[in-house]
């Protein structure tokens, strides 16, 4: 565990300064086919500091987090950010913000379960995998628990302590029946620790036995035709799209950079019945799955109105391009490690839900697809997506059909989203997020079902 309180070191920082500690702790497990193939427990314990001179940054960190590694960074950061703002000529930016004092963090209640008692669970899992898969060749189970501990403290006066956790298992099944083979890859998890994101395993054996069901699915699937179709985007492909084809589009270091949305604040982007929003902390009257109450710029955090009724509101901000482009900082600055400097970031984006039934919208299209899985993808600044298909299924005169095998769904997502006819009234988030831009963070996204247009890769 790291200081929670820095507050000893407040006479040491001078101009804007902040000083961070932060340790991440992994746990990493990985079960082939019953074999265990790694079980290793990591931390990355550290101190950084971040100096804002004159219109230029300095940066320095070290291991450690004792009073020699906090002086160490101190005096660097500080020569940084002299060096830098001498030769970058750069204006002074006014980016003061009011001090923010927050403690959060999420530990469990329960009796903490040893690494030899996880790894167990694991095989159990697997064993059930073995009696209740038909069909099932290969199969692999990833597990990763990680802990972000962070205390931070600025001259501003801004003092922050926070430990996140998130739990997962990645489950790979392959399949193979009469010569054909299929294979899915499924997330689950949530921003809690082992105890409370599995506890006694029913839950995940429930979606062990829907996983099941949509492998031997897949085995009898056919290809679909290519080409653009009504689509009904479920909560995992829709999360997606929030997240990578919008989400990052509105971070306002892409924006400025020349992203899609440059000059579109108040300009209608999608259909009035989409609005997407990326929440701090609480959703929907529940804790979001990366609750953020304060970021690591030591700036409060509040929600962000990304797309409201189809019109742009709102760019994702940290200190210096709020101050640059008058925006407002929400807490959307983070920092993966202590190593590196933090950046802007999503915390927990997300489509909102609508009002119609998920039933209804399958009933209205002739022909079309429901696309209930999604695999790897990517986007760029333009919007434009590509993204695996890895569980569908056809739509036929308003009746889901036969499942799909591997697709991709792709094009350009404010084009998708100004296609949007319904939005369903159910709303589930992945849990299971992880973001790399580029620095490896824990992520919230999420949605409602969304009948839309977009264009499928066929055979």
């Amino acid at each position: 565990m790291i200081e929670r309180d820095l507050n000893r070191y407040a006479d040491k920082l001078r101009g804007y300064t902040e000083l961070r500690l932060q340790e991440n702790r992994n746990l990493n497990i990985n079960l082939l086919n019953g074999t265990l193939m790694a079980n290793a427990k990591t931390s990355l314990l550290g101190t950084s500091v971040r100096v804002y001179d004159k219109g230029g940054w300095g940066f320095a960190s070290a291991p450690g987090t004792g009073p020699d590694a906090v002086s160490y960074c101190l005096g660097r950061a500080a020569e940084n950010a002299a060096f830098l703002s001498a030769r970058r000529n750069s204006e002074k930016l006014d980016i003061a913000l009011p001090p923010v004092r927050s403690e959060h963090e999420i530990l469990t209640v329960k009796p903490r379960s040893t690494q030899k008692e996880i790894v167990d669970f694991l095989r159990e899992t697997d064993q059930y995998i073995v009696s209740n898969c038909r069909n099932i060749f290969s199969r692999r189970l990833w597990f990763g628990a990680l802990e972000y501990e962070k205390s931070l403290l600025t001259s501003e006066g801004s003092s922050v302590y926070s430990l996140i956790p998130r739990t997962r298992i990645v489950i790979f099944l392959s399949a193979e029946k009469d010569g054909k083979r299929a294979e899915l890859r499924k997330i689950i998890g949530a921003g809690r620790q082992f105890e409370d994101t599995f506890g006694d395993g029913a839950a995940l054996r429930s979606e062990l036995d829907s996983l099941f069901e949509h492998l031997n699915n897949k085995l009898d699937g056919v290809f679909p035709d290519a080409g653009e179709w009504d689509c009904v985007l479920a909560p995992e492909m829709s999360g997606m799209l929030a997240h990578e084809a919008i989400g990052h589009t509105a971070e306002a270091d892409s924006v400025l950079s020349g992203a899609v949305t440059r000059d579109k604040l108040g300009k209608q982007v999608a259909s009035p019945i989409i609005s997407l929003t990326d929440f701090a902390h609480t959703a929907f009257g529940a804790a979001c799955p990366v609750p953020i109450l304060a970021d690591d710029e030591g700036a409060g955090a509040s929600d962000v109105p990304i797309i409201r009724n189809g019109v742009l509101e709102s760019y994702l901000h940290n200190r210096e391009s709020a101050a640059l482009m008058g925006g407002k900082a929400c807490g959307n600055a983070r920092a993966a490690t202590f190593g590196d400097e933090p950046i802007i970031r999503m915390r927990n984006t997300a489509i909102l839900p609508g009002k119609d039934s998920l039933e209804d919208m399958i009933s209205s299209v002739d022909r079309g697809y429901l696309l209930l899985g999604s695999g790897d993808g990517q986007a760029d600044s333009t919007g434009e997506f590509l993204f695996g298909v890895t569980i569908g299924y056809e739509i036929r005169s308003g009746r889901v059909g036969r499942a799909i095998k591997d697709t991709t769904i792709s094009g350009l997502a404010y084009d998708v989203l100004n296609s949007a006819k319904t939005v369903s009234n159910r709303f589930e988030w992945l849990n299971g997020g992880m973001c790399s831009k580029p620095q490896m963070v824990t992520v919230g996204m999420g949605g409602p079902d969304i009948l839309c247009r977009a264009r499928l890769g066929g055979k």
